[in-house]
C-alpha cells in the first residue's frame, strides 16, 4: 500500500513506497526510458519510467502524456544528487486522470499578449508559480510582524461614500440610487480605529482608476496600510524601516528555491540596512535636474514624480530612499504641516533601490480640528461627508501617523520581475479584465 505524500516531504520517505498526485511538469525520453518531471504544487520531482520494470502499455502511457497531464504515481524514492531536489522516483505504476496532448503553453516564445490572455495557465509556469509564493511568504510576514507588535486587523469597507483625495481617479457605482466608490484606501478608516484600539492595521483589496499602462499600474491591487496613536512622523519613517527589513529577512530566510527560480540576485537585498537615506523634496528636484540624464525641460518645483524621476532618484541608493517634506499643495488634505517648513508637510515617500519606484507612502496626520476644516474647504471636498472624520478630532484627538504600502509593488521589487502584473494572479489593467 503506496502512502500518499506531498512533494514537498519526499525527502522524509527516501526508500519507501508512496504515491503522488500532480500534474506532468516536462519530460525527457529515451530508450525504454522516460524521465517524468511531476509538479503538485508543493514542489517538483523526477519519476523515473524504465521499460524493465513496467508494462509495454504503461510505456506507452508514457509516451504518450504532453505537459499538464493530471497522473498518479506510486512507486519508491530514493536519493539521487543528480536529479533534481535530489530524490526521484522509481515508477512502479501511473494512473492518468486526464491526458492532455495539446497544452497551449509551449517551450517555445510567447508574446505578452498571449500569456495574459492564458494567464490562467501561465500561472502554472515555474517562474509565476515562485512569485505566488514569495507573495504568499509576505503575507504571513506582515500578519506576524504587526501582530508581534500589538497591532490589532481591523477590516475597512470597499464601499465608501467620499473619496479621501478627489473622485477623479476612483471607480464609481449605483449603491441602491447613491453614488458610492470603490475604496482607493482605508486610511481614514484606520484613524477611527486606532482611536478605539490604538494601533491598528488593514490588509485588502485598493482600486485605482487611473488611465495609466506602465509597468507600475494596476487598477486593482493590495495594500497594507496601518494607523497608530501617538507615532509622530519620525516614529512612522523608523517603523517603516522596521518593517522592511522584516520583510527582506523573511524572503531571504524562507524563499530561496523560488529566488533562485526567479534568478534574482539576492546580494542587493542582503546589503540594506538602516538608517535608510533621507532626502528633502526641494533636494531631490534639485538633483533631477543637475544630475539625471536625458532630461529635457527643467522640472518643475511642485510637480508630482513620475517614473522616470522615481526610478533616477532610486537608482542613486543601495536602500530604499525616503524623500520628505512635499509641497503642502501638493498631497492629501489630511497631512500636517511641518512646523519648521511650514509649506511642506510632515510626509514621506519611499522608494525602492534599483529602480524599482514607490513602495510607501506616509505621513503624519493633521490632528487639529480646525486645520482640517481649512483644508477640506482648501481642497473643495464636501464637507458634509467628512462630519464623522471631524469628529475624530473633536473628541480626545491626539498625534497619529501611519502609512500605506503596496504589495505588488513590493513584490516586482523583491522578485526581480519587469512588470507588476506578474505579481497577482489575475491582473487588472487599463483595457484587460480577462480572464
Amino acid at each position: 500500500m503506496c502512502e500518499t505524500i506531498q512533494i514537498r516531504d519526499a525527502k522524509g520517505h527516501i526508500g519507501q513506497k508512496v504515491r503522488l498526485r500532480g500534474w506532468l511538469r516536462n519530460k525527457r525520453s529515451g530508450k525504454n526510458l522516460h524521465f517524468l518531471i511531476v509538479r503538485d504544487g508543493s514542489g517538483e520531482l523526477q519519476c523515473v519510467a524504465a521499460g524493465g520494470s513496467l508494462p509495454a502499455d504503461t510505456m506507452g502511457l508514457c509516451e504518450r502524456m504532453g505537459i499538464e497531464t493530471s497522473l498518479e504515481v506510486c512507486g519508491e524514492l530514493s536519493a539521487d544528487g543528480r536529479a533534481p531536489g535530489g530524490v526521484e522516483l522509481q515508477v512502479s505504476q501511473i494512473g492518468v486522470l486526464q491526458l492532455v496532448t495539446d497544452y497551449p503553453i509551449t517551450k517555445k516564445e510567447h508574446g505578452t499578449e498571449f500569456l495574459m490572455e492564458n494567464r490562467h495557465l501561465w500561472l502554472r509556469s515555474s517562474k509565476q508559480i515562485a512569485i505566488m509564493r514569495v507573495r504568499d511568504e509576505v503575507e504571513k510576514a506582515w500578519a506576524d510582524f504587526f501582530y508581534d507588535r500589538g497591532f490589532v486587523r481591523v477590516d475597512t469597507p470597499i464601499f465608501t461614500p467620499n473619496a479621501v483625495e478627489g473622485t477623479t481617479t476612483l471607480f464609481d457605482v449605483d449603491y441602491h440610487g447613491d453614488k458610492a466608490y470603490l475604496s482607493q484606501t482605508g486610511q481614514l478608516y484606520n484613524e477611527a480605529t486606532a482611536a478605539a484600539l490604538g494601533r491598528v492595521y488593514c490588509f485588502g483589496p485598493t482600486f485605482r482608476a487611473e488611465k495609466s499602462k506602465t509597468r507600475r499600474h494596476l487598477l486593482e491591487f493590495w495594500m497594507l496600510e496601518m494607523e497608530a496613536a501617538f507615532f509622530d512622523h519620525e516614529d512612522n519613517m523608523r517603523f517603516q524601516e522596521e518593517l522592511i527589513l522584516d520583510t527582506v529577512r523573511a524572503v531571504l530566510e524562507n524563499c530561496e528555491a523560488e529566488l533562485e527560480t526567479l534568478e534574482r540576485g539576492t546580494e542587493k537585498l542582503k546589503a540594506i540596512e538602516a538608517p535608510f537615506p533621507r532626502m528633502h523634496y526641494r533636494d531631490a528636484v534639485k538633483l533631477i535636474n543637475d544630475k539625471m540624464p536625458g532630461r529635457g525641460e527643467e522640472f518643475e518645483y511642485g510637480s508630482d514624480f513620475g517614473a522616470p524621476e522615481e526610478t533616477f532618484l532610486g537608482e542613486q541608493f543601495e536602500s530604499p530612499v525616503f524623500i520628505t517634506n512635499f509641497p503642502a499643495h501638493t498631497k492629501a488634505f489630511y497631512m500636517k504641516r511641518d512646523p519648521d517648513d511650514p509649506e511642506t508637510v510632515l510626509a514621506s515617500d519611499l522608494l525602492g533601490p534599483e529602480g524599482y519606484g514607490e513602495l510607501i507612502g506616509g505621513s503624519q496626520r493633521e490632528d487639529d480640528l480646525e486645520v482640517i476644516l481649512e483644508r477640506v474647504k482648501e481642497f473643495k471636498l464636501p464637507e458634509e461627508a467628512f462630519q464623522w472624520y471631524f469628529d475624530l478630532r473633536r473628541y480626545g484627538s491626539v498625534p497619529h501617523s501611519g502609512f500605506g504600502m503596496g504589495l505588488e509593488r513590493t513584490l516586482t521589487w523583491l522578485c526581480g520581475v519587469p512588470h507588476i502584473r506578474e505579481t497577482i494572479a489575475f491582473p487588472r489593467m487599463l483595457h484587460h479584465m480577462y480572464p
